[in-house]
């Protein structure tokens, strides 16, 4: 890992990468999750619901790779801010980070519980085919992950934009992909 200088004023390429891909990956995997419905039965949801589960796998590849980076190589949180404001700002770091690993594995786990079929190519067996309330319960974790991830995310950029905006200080710029 990285030491970090007192001075830093930006994080690591690689850093902001993994950053902005996951939070682009979450936006599309929610509206993606919002309009599998209005696909109809048969191939076009399969296919849908195929893409989603594929895109939900490679941010389970994205996150194990932000953490290895991030233990290795990366640079710790820069801290934004101190006392109070820091704890809170680490505690919604390490809520998303543990949102995100959770979302990943409930997916999965719901893949499983309803048995999916992969393209067409595959189909996953089902844990139990008759069970329909755990189906239910399953969906609704993985819905209410989402809704929290959204929230605590939305909360994030909220306190980026308020630092760039009434603070003027360069939170928001040190994870912005560089100009040069």
């Amino acid at each position: 890992m990285q030491q970090v200088s007192p001075m830093a004023t930006r994080y690591d390429g690689p850093t902001i990468w993994f950053h902005w891909a996951v939070a682009c990956l979450v936006l599309v995997q929610w509206l993606l999750a919002q309009v599998i419905d209005w696909f109809p039965l048969g191939m076009p949801r399969i296919e849908a619901r195929s893409v989603h589960i594929s895109l939900g796998l490679f941010l389970g590849v994205l996150l194990l790779a932000r953490g290895v980076w991030r233990a290795t190589r990366g640079r710790v949180l820069l801290p934004a801010d101190r006392g109070a404001l820091q704890i809170l700002a680490k505690a919604v770091h390490y809520t998303l980070y543990v949102l995100l690993i959770a979302m990943v594995a409930v997916g999965l786990f719901l893949v499983w519980v309803r048995g999916d079929s992969f393209f067409g190519l595959f189909t996953v067996p089902a844990f139990d085919p008759g069970n329909k309330a755990l189906r239910h319960n399953i969906e609704e974790l993985h819905g209410t992950i989402a809704t929290i991830i959204l929230i605590l995310a939305g909360l994030h950029a909220a306190a980026s934009l308020i630092h760039h905006y009434l603070w003027h200080d360069n939170v928001l710029r040190r994870m912005l992909p560089s100009s040069n």
